[in-house]
């Protein structure tokens, strides 16, 4: 288990004993000659973390919600003939324990695990919790791949200066991504609810935001926009608010007009089949609702098929999936 705790004089102090998760608690319900840290080619990184959401609450159970539902997605993506998590091995991290750390401490907590796995060779993914957790591994990625871009796909912009007080809201990542991300390498997508202070940063810096209704009037060009803007190396971070309330609805501040799930997997297929490298990526603000299964099971199988199209290399052979 990765333990971490402040010392009287404020400095981060761990205690790295990586414990992963069993069968009955990982992702996918993986038996252990699969789910071995040091054999897995891919770890999922729980992070529970809820400080400041600002609307509906939940986000710290979000994890454990999405791993129990991932026993019942299926292993075989019929689209390329492959069983990833037995091919490449998928490993689950313990939760990380955070109790006692907010704001900067809880980030540098987080960062500090996903910058070891990256030394490690690892592709990481990132569960949260609030979206502000996703500044940890932007930040830990960035070192490890300087010319990556960013992709954003959410409803919002999150491109606040402060909210409610702190600069460290989930409507502030964006902004506080760009006090480190040259702004030519975000890409955002899918935005559909934005403060007039967003909008002049938006302006101001020149960001390539595409809208809801920019996306809608667009036709099926957009995937190609999206993609023409990103680097090589991509990194994503997604708020399951993207997605339409209709197909999701278990998240903290649900926006009309969003994308469906078949959408999102063509953007990842596009973006995979021009070439383009998937570094690792992040989802966030899933917030349960009790009793409703759909919305977790959703978000397990996005996150599968994500992992199986970043790590499945595009061929031009004939037997490549068109």
């Amino acid at each position: 288990m990765l333990v971490f705790s402040t010392s009287s004089s404020g400095y981060l102090r761990h205690r790295m004993e990586w414990k992963t998760l069993g069968p009955g608690e990982n992702f996918l319900d993986l038996e252990p000659a699969y789910s071995e840290l040091e054999r897995a080619r891919i770890v999922i990184v729980p992070a529970p973390y809820e400080y400041r959401t600002s609307f509906g609450k939940g986000t710290r159970y979000g994890p454990e919600a999405i791993l129990a539902a991932s026993a019942h997605v299926e292993t075989y993506d019929e689209e390329f003939d492959r069983e990833l998590c037995y091919e490449l091995g998928l490993a689950t991290l313990a939760p990380l324990k955070l109790e006692g750390l907010y704001d900067e401490a809880a980030l540098a907590a987080l960062e500090a695990v996903v910058e070891h796995l990256l030394q490690s060779g690892k592709f990481v993914v990132t569960l949260g919790g609030e979206h502000t957790i996703a500044l940890a591994p932007i930040r830990a990625h960035l070192r490890h791949f300087p010319r990556l871009s960013l992709l954003q796909l959410d409803a919002h912009a999150d491109l606040r200066h402060t909210y409610e007080g702190s600069a460290y809201s989930h409507a502030c990542v964006m902004a506080r991504v760009l006090e480190f991300l040259p702004p030519e390498r975000l890409v955002q997508v899918g935005i559909r609810a934005v403060a007039r202070e967003e909008m002049e940063v938006i302006r101001r810096a020149a960001l390539r935001t595409l809208f809801a209704t920019t996306l809608r009037a667009s036709g099926p060009e957009w995937y190609t926009t999206v993609v023409e803007s990103l680097g090589q190396e991509v990194y994503i971070t997604l708020d399951v608010d993207v997605l339409d309330p209709a197909q999701m609805p278990a998240t903290g501040t649900p926006e009309p007009n969003g994308l469906w799930y078949h959408e999102l997997i063509e953007l990842l297929r596009r973006i995979r089949q021009s070439g383009r490298r998937i570094l690792g990526f992040d989802v966030v603000e899933f917030a349960p609702i009790p009793g409703l299964h759909h919305a977790a099971l959703t978000t397990a199988r996005l996150i599968y098929k994500a992992l199986t199209l970043a790590l499945t290399p595009c061929s031009p052979s004939s037997s490549e999936p068109k």
